[in-house]
């Protein structure tokens, strides 16, 4: 009996370890099926909302003395976005829950397309404010969307990876949104009696219009649905994509209000959301005022923090996805972003001081925000996670209402903008706290 058992063992082990393999190479085998199909896609899809976002950056440069706006009104022209953003945020992904992504993302993105392009047409300070409060909300809900589309798609151990490629459409956005507006708004200038930053609006604005017809071609709202797998890869996927679903507490949206860590994560988010938007709004200003000049130039200096960023922030979804830590991950690369605004403030006339601070803000701060949505899905499921991670994204943007407008003020009122960006580094380092020590105990354990 006892030899048996001790000959049995080995082939009992490597039995396991066959069917181990197998599985693990099946579950790749069908990841890359779907990470094909989808990812490229809605990174894409981001790049282009990011631009829509944020090209009132490189437009400031020419129509603000076109117009005649002070940095504060500019600066509050970009915060109006987010209240739009804010208001609509919820309402919007309960509705994509109901009506699926496929057909919601679409109609986001066409009309969000279309209103960005009408940007072109402001001649004054409210105008401005009404057209920036429209393309906020009707691009509510893009972002969350996406992330609750990839809860229905993508297994828990895979989506720090997920959402940091997602995010990563920051940073690429970045990389060739600078150098693009930059020539636009340089070669363009005068076409058809029409100046640089109207170009800008008109063709930025465009694509996410045919974007929108793309992605209601080939996105599918369930396993399910997915023509393009197998009947045996669907269930094999499905039974890969629940396998946490145990896991998480929140199955509606009552239940997620209910839920201390909503509010906590949804404070960590605006102090990281100020953080971007303090950056993608003002980078190009504060690469102006280090002694640059040439549009088309700032446009290519600011393509490298971004660069910088976009390497690092997959890389440290994958090795965060690898080794199931999620808490310093996140909390150290907050940290980053908190010192890479102080070395900003403290070098702002030295352009390539400069550079290195907003490198290390940028690294920082966009690493970080892919990181970040790993932990909300972590305790929300359902409606749960459509309206839930909504809310959290629509409070964190007040963020973004907030840090645009004050750097603008900042600088109206001094002429400088380094009390501004020490408000950022210390916006970041109170982020840092509550992630390394203000979450509940679940939120640190590995996955």
């Amino acid at each position: 009996m006892s030899v048996n058992t001790s000959i049995g063992a080995p082939a009992t082990n490597a039995a396991s370890a066959a069917n181990a393999t197998a599985s693990a190479s099946r579950e790749q085998e069908v990841y890359s099926k779907v990470f094909w199909r989808f990812i490229p896609l809605l990174v894409v899809c981001w790049v282009i909302a990011y631009l829509d976002r944020v090209n009132i950056s490189f437009a400031k440069l020419q129509m603000q003395s076109e117009l005649g706006f002070s940095d504060a009104v500019y600066g509050l022209g970009a915060s109006v976005f987010f209240i739009g953003y804010f208001l609509f945020e919820v309402p919007s992904n309960m509705i994509l829950h109901r009506v699926g992504a496929r057909v919601w993302i679409m109609r986001i993105m066409v009309t969000w397309g279309i209103a960005s392009a009408c940007t072109m047409f402001v001649t004054s300070e409210m105008g401005f404010y009404i057209i920036r409060f429209l393309v906020g909300a009707l691009e509510a809900g893009f972002v969350p969307g996406a992330l609750y589309f990839f809860t229905k798609w993508f297994p828990a151990t895979r989506r720090a990876r997920i959402n940091t490629i997602f995010m990563s459409g920051i940073a690429f956005c970045g990389i060739i949104g600078g150098p693009i507006s930059g020539a636009i708004m340089k070669f363009s200038d005068g076409w058809l009696n029409l100046s640089g930053w109207q170009w800008l609006f008109l063709l930025e604005g465009l694509p996410s219009v045919i974007l929108g017809l793309v992605v209601w071609k080939f996105l599918d709202d369930e396993i399910a649905d997915a023509r393009w797998l197998s009947k045996d890869d669907k269930a094999f996927w499905h039974a890969e994509v629940n396998k946490d679903a145990k896991e998480a507490q929140a199955h509606n949206f009552l239940a997620a209000l209910k839920e201390p860590a909503t509010y906590t994560l949804s404070f960590i988010y605006m102090c990281l959301a100020g953080g971007i938007y303090g950056l993608v709004f003002w980078m190009p200003q504060l690469i102006r005022s280090a002694g640059t000049e040439d549009t088309f130039v700032i446009g290519l200096i600011s393509a490298l923090p971004y660069l910088v960023a976009g390497i690092s922030m997959i890389l440290l979804g994958k090795n965060s996805d690898r080794t199931g830590e999620r808490r310093w991950h996140l909390a150290l690369t907050v940290l980053a972003g908190g010192i890479g605004y102080f070395l900003c403030g403290a070098f702002s006339t030295n352009t390539v001081a400069l550079l290195f601070g907003l490198t290390v803000a940028a690294t920082g701060i966009i690493s970080a925000i892919g990181l970040f949505w790993v932990f909300p899905q972590r305790f929300l499921t359902g409606m749960a996670a459509a309206a839930g991670i909504a809310l959290i994204n629509s409070i964190g943007q007040l963020g973004g209402i907030i840090s645009p407008y004050m750097v603008g003020k900042v600088r109206d009122l001094t002429g400088s903008a380094t009390l501004g960006l020490y408000a950022l580094a210390a916006a970041c380092l109170v982020a840092f706290v509550l992630v390394a020590w203000g979450l509940p105990k679940r939120f640190y354990q590995k996955v």
